[in-house]
């Protein structure tokens, strides 16, 4: 199966990537920018395939050299050594980066039921841990010290630390997944049908949500140490789950990503209302700008809607996932992902939806193909 990559027409520093461009490629990698690729005749196709995250993504190895890729250095023997560093992942348009809306999967199963129960029992336990305190209405006479000292809002600490615990957990499920559909495609010696790409892109995604936010500061001990003990319980617990039934896994991680896209919500319009003043004009750190592609001067603020688009993005797969039949359904996002306008506002695709959606992208790799 080919995989593909997204490649951007507007230079790193413009912040967005715009246009995805049809190239052949052999494996499934990161975004890069046009601007070092120009060898690449590229730009029919550009105007063709519109603009967003949505498309095919395939490049042609055969016309690349090493310095058109984006790398990172490496001392091995005292030489440096430069390679790509990150699987396959959406950086995001400004206008997708604000199409994020909070949307709820109804639970009619009885699965989906026991999945929901689980997620609103882990929220609460997860406050009580974490300190996270939350009021829709709060007093506008208060100051903001007296606003946080009363419990109405969360100060910058408090908000670091809920994060960077929620990010050492949601990296688990989808390395999980792939782990035991990989056993399984070895132990059964059939393919996959383009499963386990999606979760390893999944779990490295939320992974390097945590290297990003570990940038900032560094946590405590007491955090590491309770992050080292829901680790060891959760891990083995979603291991045994995913055993049993995959598909109340699945759902269980797109209602664990509706609360993440609720949590980076709130923490957005704190920041934005000024009750964060210290992440107000926080820089974003390197590692998030070379990530999303974002501008020289993007701040903290920026990060976070990237992160919450991507847990938008984690809702929507695994809300859809768990809609197919985990044995014999093609993954629908193995070849292109919809763009952030349909995974934003949409739960997730039916399975009559996702059987379509794979038609739909065969026939247009097909299409690719001949011209």
């Amino acid at each position: 199966m080919v995989h593909m990559v997204l490649v951007s027409t507007l230079p790193r520093a413009s912040g967005v990537a715009l246009g995805p461009i049809f190239a052949c490629s052999a494996r499934r990698t990161f975004f890069t920018s046009s601007s070092r690729l120009n060898s690449l005749k590229t730009k029919k196709a550009n105007e063709e395939s519109g603009t967003g995250t949505e498309g095919f993504h395939r490049r042609d190895l055969a016309t690349e050299t090493p310095a058109d890729l984006p790398t990172v250095s490496k001392v091995v023997g005292g030489n440096a050594v430069k390679g790509d560093w990150v699987l396959f992942h959406p950086v995001y348009t400004a206008d997708e980066l604000k199409a994020v809306e909070i949307v709820h999967n109804k639970a009619t199963t009885f699965s989906d039921k026991i999945a929901h129960g689980l997620v609103t029992y882990t929220r609460k336990l997860f406050d009580l841990v974490s300190g996270y305190k939350h009021q829709e209405h709060v007093p506008s006479n208060a100051t903001l010290e007296e606003l946080q000292k009363k419990g109405y809002i969360m100060n910058e600490n408090q908000w670091f630390n809920r994060i960077l615990f929620l990010e050492t957990i949601a990296g688990v499920p989808g390395m999980v997944a792939a782990t035991v559909r990989h056993l399984r495609s070895l132990r059964l010696m059939q393919r996959d049908s383009g499963w386990i790409h999606t979760l390893l892109e999944e779990a490295e995604n939320e992974r390097m949500h945590l290297m990003t936010f570990m940038a900032l500061k560094k946590p405590s001990i007491f955090l590491r140490m309770l992050v080292l003990g829901a680790q060891g319980v959760y891990y083995n617990m979603f291991f045994l789950g995913y055993l049993i039934s995959p598909k109340l896994c699945h759902r269980f991680v797109g209602y664990l990503e509706e609360e993440a896209v609720i949590t980076y919500t709130r923490c957005i319009q704190e920041i934005e209302a000024g009750r964060l003043p210290a992440w107000e004009n926080e820089p974003a750190p390197e590692i998030a700008k070379d990530y999303w592609r974002l501008k020289p001067d993007a701040k903290l603020l920026d990060v976070l809607y990237a992160v919450r688009s991507d847990e938008s993005t984690h809702r929507f797969v695994n809300h859809s996932l768990a809609n197919l039949n985990l044995k014999t359904d093609t993954n629908p996002f193995a070849l292109r992902e919809p763009d952030m306008h349909v995974k934003g506002r949409k739960v997730a695709f039916e399975r009559d939806e996702a059987a379509q959606y794979v038609e739909e992208s065969h026939r247009m790799l097909s299409e690719r193909r001949t011209e």
